[in-house]
């Protein structure tokens, strides 16, 4: 399973791929390849699904220079890109900064 400071690499990097649906999601919510970059730079794991569906993957917290939140989920197969499954700004009213429980405003 690849490791999060690999993944981390990659998104700065640049080496990364979206899968059809994150590709629609990335235009309909206007975010961009660098925002994607500017995230990997301070990522954190949020939640583990090593069960997915179709390999292993993980929800990931980053921020972006203009301190937009991002969930990536991405997939922990070994490869020289790393694969973004989904990708989105968490909801403040479910997330409490970015990250797990529930906001009960």
């Amino acid at each position: 399973m690849k490791s999060l400071s690999k993944i981390q690499k990659q998104l700065q990097s640049g080496s990364f791929e979206f899968t059809r649906h994150a590709f629609k999601r990335a235009i309909e919510r206007n975010i961009s390849e660098q925002e994607i970059k500017e995230c990997g730079e301070n990522i954190e794991l949020i939640e583990d699904y090593p069960e997915d569906k179709y390999s292993p993957s993980s929800l990931l917290l980053g921020f972006t220079e203009g301190q937009r939140a991002l969930h990536l989920q991405v997939s922990r197969v070994e490869s020289d890109t790393i694969k973004i499954i989904t990708l989105y700004e968490p909801n403040p009213n479910e997330w409490i900064d970015g990250k797990s429980g529930e906001n009960n405003v």
